[in-house]
């Protein structure tokens, strides 16, 4: 396993990009409402990515060994949806969650995150799905800085998540990430403390747990591409990209519009 460290021009290049990925998201928040398609969102999203970030969106015609071209230059994953949904005609309903995914390439280097959002009045249980979900993103995210290991982070979102009765999918994972989309470590999101890699200074990879209120088996669409729940429960995950540094990390997507993290986090 190669993994690429970053340092100095690297940083502040992913600084920059994570920034800008974030930002997208700031930019569509106010409208992910009843009404709108996903088809809308990815045109804002698009127009944004090209026209005023002067970047160039990722996932457009993105095609990974045993993948059709994805068509879209965002993922937006509805309800049972846990991830890589693509972009379509359906309008957003009361009630519908929904994550949307961006990926951003600026000056060569990739900025990655998604956030959660619930359209008009969720119920309580989606509410608390979505809202678990980020705290256990940054129970693993907390677990980060070197001598640590990929394990502990898994272990963290692992055992938060099942505590509170949810399930973590395990056919998808993080990845590092930098002038690559996807590459070296695979971040898993279940483990054990104290296995496999050792965080060292300047690896740079996402956190992005996927979580279903119901159980953990997935099954495949029918566009190549969409990963739903089995069962048909709702599914939820949120995304950040960070670089181990000398103490801790840091987390490259955070912009204006970013939520909080969580009073765990910040005491």
């Amino acid at each position: 396993m190669t993994i690429t460290i970053k340092s100095g021009a690297d940083i502040t290049a992913l600084r920059i990009a994570g920034r800008l990925a974030s930002e997208v998201l700031d930019m569509l928040t106010p409208h992910v409402k009843p009404g709108i398609t996903t088809d809308q969102l990815d045109k804002l999203a698009h127009d944004y990515i090209v026209n005023v970030q002067q970047a160039i969106p990722a996932p457009l015609n993105y095609t990974p060994a045993g993948y059709i071209p994805y068509p879209k230059s965002i993922c937006t994953s509805v309800n049972d949806q846990i991830c890589h949904g693509i972009p379509n005609d359906r309008a957003l309903k009361n009630g519908d969650i929904v994550n949307i995914d961006v990926t951003v390439i600026k000056d060569g280097w990739h900025g990655d995150t998604s956030r959660m959002f619930v359209v008009g009045e969720g119920s309580i249980a989606a509410k608390r799905l979505c809202a678990f979900t980020y705290e256990a993103m940054w129970k693993g995210i907390a677990k980060v800085k070197p001598g640590a290991y990929l394990g502990d982070i898994g272990h963290a979102i692992q055992t938060y998540a099942e505590n509170a009765g949810f399930s973590i999918v395990r056919e998808f994972c993080g990845h590092g990430i930098g002038q690559v989309f996807h590459e070296e470590p695979q971040v898993l999101h279940y483990g054990r403390p104290g296995t496999l890699v050792q965080l060292v200074e300047g690896m740079v990879f996402t956190i992005e747990p996927m979580i279903n209120a119901g159980r953990r088996e997935i099954k495949e669409g029918n566009d190549g591409w969409t990963i739903k729940t089995k069962d048909r429960s709702l599914s939820a995950q949120w995304e950040h990209t960070l670089i181990v540094t000398e103490t801790g990390y840091e987390v490259f997507t955070l912009s204006a519009g970013s939520p909080p993290p969580p009073a765990f986090i910040t005491a």
